[in-house]
């Protein structure tokens, strides 16, 4: 899960945003090339699936797999980190 496109990617498909061009707005920053690489990859890895619909024209959407939400309690503990860690240099600074 390195990298810096692959928490904003992850993030993004859980807050609904399941295909790609949805997934791309969603991230400032990302490029088109890089977005497809990470996709590419997380699905490879088996941490996003990805489900092509029949019909008129081709729909492809991403979801998460049961072993992307299996690292949910993870990126919480992450989270809980950076906060922490945030308010202890505020503190700091403040002394």
């Amino acid at each position: 899960m390195g990298g810096k496109w692959k928490l904003p990617i992850i993030n993004s498909i859980c807050n609904g945003n399941r295909r790609f061009k949805e997934i791309e707005r969603s991230i400032p920053g990302i490029t088109t090339r890089m977005l497809s690489r990470e996709l590419k990859e997380m699905v490879a890895n088996k941490v996003l699936e990805r489900t092509v619909i029949s019909s008129s024209t081709v729909i492809i959407e991403y979801s998460p797999t049961d072993y992307c939400h299996s690292f949910g309690g993870i990126i919480l503990q992450m989270i809980k980190w950076g906060k922490e860690h945030r308010q202890k240099i505020k503190n700091h600074n403040e002394e």
